[in-house]
């Protein structure tokens, strides 16, 4: 029996019981079919650079996290600054100190996806074991102490005065809650999804696996709101409402030919994320997925159903784009792109 229970908590069969941590390529298989067909409609591959004529390759790969930011109104984005590399640790230091960055700060690739490379930087020693690692230019940014985060998916039609909200994701951060008799290595392995972080959690909890959690105490085992990184992605769509959209349709026109993508922000209450008084960590362009469908549980059919709906609109605001005068993206510039993207986001 002890070897039955071994098996049924493996790694390979928790994920394989729960789509929601299949790979991506094997996820999305059936929609590349579909992405062929559209392309041959749109007589382009990449027809979605037209999505968002004002982020390179539509925001899908390749584009500038700092350069799309910093078009957003300085009432809500957080203080970011670019660094390039090599660097030396003083050298960050002092533009923090000059950009008014106390620690902790969040550093973050100025190209990425999917949470890789991103951290929580608490000081100057954690500073400087993320500069040793960095390969290209990143972003530091404040860390933003807010109370609820969420990702809230936005699209306008070219051919609409106005834009709307399409999805809500809610984000409930990676944790564990003490009963007073378990260690923090057995309540981290005793869950599916911090054990599948062991070997990330292992090395950064090096000092406290042992220790007795008291009861109810809560441990927050990773404060970036990224599901690689095992954020729980909760189905928030009952918060959509006309004002909502008409407020993060307000935000998006500040930024020079966005019209689809999705927003990832903070904010102290609902109320405020409403009314659009949120701070925007990222605000990411057609690649950006509507992460509500990774809520536990969700139906892998209606997720399909909501991913084949993202693409067809990718295609309608791309396809209105074009007919207005933007072009779609040349083969062998996307493909060189797209290979400079691969190689820097390889390196670890």
């Amino acid at each position: 029996m002890h070897l039955v229970s071994r098996i049924l908590r493996s790694n390979f069969i928790i994920k394989l019981r729960s789509w929601e941590y299949w790979p991506f390529h094997v996820l999305h298989a059936p929609l590349y079919f579909y992405w062929i067909w559209l392309s041959i409609k749109a007589r382009s591959i990449v027809f979605f650079s037209a999505s968002n004529p004002g982020i390179l390759m539509g925001g899908m790969f390749g584009e500038s996290k700092f350069d799309t930011l910093k078009q957003l109104p300085d009432t809500c984005r957080p203080t970011t600054i670019r660094v390039e590399v090599p660097v030396l640790t003083k050298k960050v230091l002092e533009a923090m100190a000059e950009g008014g960055l106390p620690f902790p700060v969040i550093c973050k690739p100025d190209l990425g996806e999917r949470g890789w490379m991103v951290k929580k930087i608490q000081n100057e020693k954690d500073l400087s074991a993320y500069l040793q690692k960095i390969q290209i230019p990143f972003l530091v940014q404040a860390f933003v102490d807010l109370p609820l985060e969420y990702g809230v998916s936005y699209i306008r039609y070219p051919s609409d005065e106005r834009g709307h909200v399409t999805s809500i994701v809610g984000k409930e951060m990676l944790s564990v809650t003490g009963n007073g008799v378990n260690s923090l290595r057995e309540l981290i392995l005793a869950q599916d999804r911090s054990k599948l972080q062991w070997e990330l959690l292992e090395q950064r909890f090096a000092d406290r696996l042992v220790e007795i959690i008291p009861r109810d105490k809560r441990i927050e085992l990773n404060a970036i709101g990224n599901h690689c990184l095992g954020t729980k992605f909760l189905n928030e769509n009952h918060l959509i409402t006309a004002q909502l959209s008409a407020s993060f349709d307000a935000i998006s026109k500040h930024v020079d030919g966005f019209y689809f993508g999705r927003f990832d922000v903070r904010a102290s209450s609902i109320a405020n994320l409403e009314q659009g008084n949120v701070m925007v960590m990222e605000l990411n362009g057609c690649g950006a997925e509507p992460s509500h469908i990774y809520h536990p549980g969700f139906s892998l059919f209606k997720a399909m159903g909501v991913l084949f709906t993202h693409w067809a609109d990718i295609y309608r605001v791309s396809v209105e784009n074009h007919e207005r005068g933007a072009e779609y993206l040349p083969y062998r510039e996307a493909w060189s792109i797209y290979r400079n993207f691969s190689k820097l986001t390889s390196t670890d």
